[in-house]
């Protein structure tokens, strides 16, 4: 029997936290973990935020980030206890047995340096490779990745490749250095959905090629089931199940993970218009001021009154522009915009005060869309002060009110943003909207940034306070999940045009244009063999052509 690679008992981690007005306290976020990890093979760690997936992941290199501390248990990679090693050999562990492949490369390359320069960095520090040595690595680590012009990529700047391919250009930072264990920590997350498939299929095949073993980090089964031989589920930081990845997806125990699982498993019937457009767009071009090309060109849609209108496409494609153009913050270069009848000024300061009550916006970060130093209590009443000039005990009588209606009811007028979660917070943020009694709300990939649990309450919000209120709304993402189970119709958006619009059940139906096809058989799902099912399709396809 091959000996673990990775060997994880009994690991506890701590925090230091401090609370609002009260001294600091130590608390432990991660409570006596056991794993182990074989050479050559794929632990996926899935959970909500919270659960300590990055917390175990960044343990596994002896670290702990943030005022963590790592307070009990083992770590053995090879057979030594790296916990109990001095620094230095901690510093010969990173970067040489142990790499780490984080969220955001964006965030992780300095913008100053070449790729090539950053990718080969570890490998030429820790005396792995010279410098010719390392560089050729890298060049035949671009061509397995999927990477254009391999030999020539790394001379450009972060700045001068897609997130795709720069996710991707950290892959390879990860693995050429030969370790034994890359840590992957939610590396396809920030990506479109096509993007996605693409990076993952890579870290697929490097994983592979290559033998590493690795932690895939992830809250996200459907993806992390392409790529794992076993999973852990945490919760709070404790483990709720472990197991092979045909066991966890197909016969899960607990129901922790029974409802991870069946997530995003909403039926939402497909509703048919019955009134004139609330909202009709006709002809919307605009562009940038400074920039000589446009961003939108001749869009035409329209949404009907407590229906849903789900736009969706890649970054880049012109979704959220549309909602700029709409809401008045990009006046368009031609066509206008009819809402309820009567026809939008282009810019937002011209607007009378009922156009702005009536259209509403949720953000997708709820974090930065709400002011830290504000209650709850005060950031929901602004709109009902500013638009019905209620004050005293009515107002407070009808935030009470808005917090039942979003589901988190008493004792949250007086917190403040950082002492929710990220759910909470949305629901603020809808409540916020709500306030202002709108007919139409635009709602911004409100649903992106949570975890996959916390989304499909929040849709679920969505929908029941659209049937209460028949609210409208417009929804921009680029999760066809979502998409399917909110949508009434959808506008699929490429390069700033509409290729794709119509009833749901016409735009999800056959046939298809070749952007929608691809962006259709994209989303991942949940079951073994999808991911490689995929690639032969698409390799297929390529030979047919």
């Amino acid at each position: 029997m091959t000996e673990p690679l990775l060997k994880v008992r009994g690991l506890k981690i701590g925090a230091t936290i401090y609370p609002p007005g009260e001294k600091s306290r130590e608390i432990e976020i991660v409570h006596g973990v056991d794993f182990d990890l074989a050479p050559g093979k794929v632990l996926g760690l899935i959970g909500e935020s919270g659960a300590g997936k990055s917390t175990i992941g960044l343990a596994s290199m002896a670290y702990g980030r943030g005022g963590v501390e790592i307070t009990g248990g083992t770590v053995e990679i090879n057979g030594r206890d790296i916990l109990s090693s001095g620094l230095r050999d901690v510093r010969k562990l990173r970067g040489a047995e142990v790499t780490y492949v984080s969220q955001s490369a964006a965030a992780s390359f300095n913008p100053a340096k070449q790729i090539m320069e950053q990718v080969t960095e570890a490998a030429i520090f820790q005396n792995k490779f010279s410098k010719q040595e390392s560089e050729a690595r890298a060049i035949a680590l671009f061509a397995k990745l999927g990477l254009p012009d391999p030999e020539n990529i790394g001379t450009r700047f972060p700045h001068q490749v897609s997130g795709g391919q720069l996710q991707r250009c950290m892959t390879a930072l990860a693995l050429c250095p030969e370790p034994d264990l890359v840590v992957f920590d939610e590396p396809t997350t920030a990506l479109d959905v096509t993007t996605q498939i693409d990076v993952l299929a890579a870290i697929k095949e490097a994983i592979r090629d290559t033998g590493v073993a690795a932690l895939y980090i992830t809250h996200d089964l459907a993806v992390v089931a392409q790529v794992s031989d076993h999973i852990m589920v945490l919760q709070q930081g404790a483990t709720v199940e472990y197991g092979t990845t045909d066991q966890i997806i197909n016969h899960p125990k607990e129901a922790y993970t029974q409802a991870l699982v069946s997530v995003r498993s909403i039926n939402h019937a497909e509703k048919q218009p019955t009134q004139n457009p609330i909202l009709k767009v006709e002809g919307i071009t605009a562009r940038y001021r400074g920039t000589d090309f446009d961003v939108l060109k001749n869009i035409n849609v329209e949404l009907h009154p407590g229906q849903t209108l789900a736009v969706v496409g890649e970054s880049g494609s012109g979704k959220s522009t549309l909602a700029r153009v709409i809401t008045g913050l990009l006046p368009p270069s031609a066509g206008q915009i009819t809402f309820d009848g009567r026809i939008l000024t282009p810019d937002l300061p011209t607007r009378p005060l009922e156009d702005l009550r009536e259209l509403q916006m949720i953000y997708q970060m709820a974090d930065t869309a709400m002011n830290p130093r504000q209650t709850v209590g005060t950031i929901i009443g602004r709109p009902l002060e500013f638009y019905f000039g209620l004050k005293g005990a009515e107002k407070q009588k009808r935030i009470q009110e808005l917090l039942d209606e979003i589901e988190l009811g008493d004792g949250f007028q007086d917190r403040y943003p950082a002492e929710l979660s990220g759910g909470q917070k949305q629901r603020v943020c809808i409540a916020r909207a709500l306030a202002a009694k709108p007919k139409l709300i635009i709602c911004d990939e409100v649903t992106s940034a949570l975890d996959p649990l916390v989304a499909d309450g929040i849709l679920k919000l969505l929908l029941r306070l659209q049937k209460a209120d028949d609210v409208s709304y417009l929804f921009i993402t680029h999760d066809l999940a979502t998409v399917r189970a909110i949508a009434d119709s959808i506008a699929v958006m490429l390069r700033g045009e509409v290729v794709r619009y119509g009833p749901k059940s016409e735009v999800l139906s056959p046939p298809f244009d070749d952007y929608t096809d691809l962006l259709l058989s994209s989303v991942p799902e949940m079951k073994l063999g999808w991911l490689e099912s995929v690639i032969e399709n698409r390799r297929m396809e390529s030979a047919g052509n």
